[in-house]
């Protein structure tokens, strides 16, 4: 199973830069940042840098959407970067959270983004693609390759993964919802007479490593409790949508029965004061905190159930110390091979 690190582009960039480059020499396979242009750095800048600094990480929002930027635009600035540094983006999508909402806007209908992802996918693989009634290619593209991962929750949206997307993510680290889930965007591919298997599984959820102390636990549960909040929002949705017999496991949705508001401009972050309905319970099954056995223990569960890569969200008050005990401890002991002797 593949690891990857999830990035917030706040300032000083320079920060984000050096956190992806000692991701990539610690052995991590992806760079994602969030993609939220108002709240945080723009994410592409950043990639550019990445990419010059390292030789083997693949760069990526998690996630972007169809609505802040032409679908035209997105599709040249993936094939600018591949034709630069070698095919080395992801592109993960999804509907749209702080983005659009902070700029008053809302999440766009599945409709758009499955044409998004289209036009998107095509045009960054050098391919012809039909928009607004005109074919269109870039001309200079005819090498780039780039995959488009969906990232989704509700029954529609997980259709639409399996249907049309390269990979699926899902932004928390629940085992059952993840089974659940990963079941529907493979039954979804199957329908869609394509191979199940196919389809790259992304579990992305904030990691904070703890000395094993309840002192430690409590303080990481509090450092990743934002996660709940966002993932919220995204629940709030579907339950907005389909009323509390939302087709979707109660796990997923009891859990905001408590929620009141969300302030953006605290999103994503340990330091803020919409999250109180997000119980010890909740993180510690959306999130991976404890020491480092702990870690393994939990990724090796979502390995079994085809998970392909976890993506950590690295945001929090000790990112240099998990960081390290990824890269020391937890990717090694992930890649062990037949000893040489025996």
């Amino acid at each position: 199973m593949d690891v990857g690190v999830v990035l917030q582009t706040t300032p000083p960039s320079a920060r984000v830069v050096d956190l992806a480059v000692r991701a990539e020499a610690y052995g991590f396979s992806h760079v994602w940042t969030f993609d939220s242009h108002i709240l945080w750095q723009e994410p592409f800048v950043l990639y550019s840098q990445i990419l010059d600094r390292t030789r083997n990480v693949v760069v990526g929002p998690m996630v972007t959407n169809p609505a802040t930027r032409d679908w035209t635009v997105t599709a040249s600035l993936f094939a600018t970067l591949n034709e630069m540094y070698g095919n080395r983006t992801v592109c993960g999508i999804g509907r749209g959270d702080s983005a659009v909402r902070v700029t008053n806007g809302k999440p766009t209908t599945l409709a758009t983004l499955r044409d998004a992802i289209g036009v998107i996918r095509g045009l960054s693989n050098g391919e012809a693609v039909d928009y607004k009634g005109q074919s269109l290619r870039l001309p200079w593209a005819g090498a780039s390759a780039c995959e488009v991962w969906v990232a989704a929750y509700g029954p529609k949206a997980l259709a639409l993964a399996g249907e049309v997307g390269d990979g699926f993510i899902l932004q928390l680290a629940d085992p059952s919802i993840a089974e659940w889930t990963i079941g529907a965007v493979r039954k979804a591919a199957a329908d869609a007479g394509r191979d199940p298997e196919a389809i790259t599984i992304c579990v992305a959820a904030p990691a904070y490593v703890t000395d094993g102390t309840p002192e430690g636990l409590a303080h990481g549960r509090d450092q990743v409790r934002w996660f709940g909040g966002m993932v919220g929002n995204h629940v709030a949705d579907i339950v907005a949508r389909y009323g509390d017999d939302a087709p979707v496991p109660a796990a997923l949705t009891e859990y905001i029965a408590g929620r009141t508001g969300y302030d953006y401009n605290t999103h994503g972050q340990a330091e803020n004061d919409h999250v109180a309905f997000v119980s010890d319970d909740i993180v510690d099954r959306f999130c991976l905190v404890g020491p480092v056995d702990e870690q393994l223990r939990r990724l090796r569960d979502l390995e079994a159930l085809g998970v392909d890569q976890f993506a950590l969200y690295l945001q929090h008050d000790d990112k240099d110390t998990t960081l390290r005990h990824y890269g020391e401890k937890v990717l090694p002991r992930l890649a062990e091979t037949t000893p040489a002797t025996t």
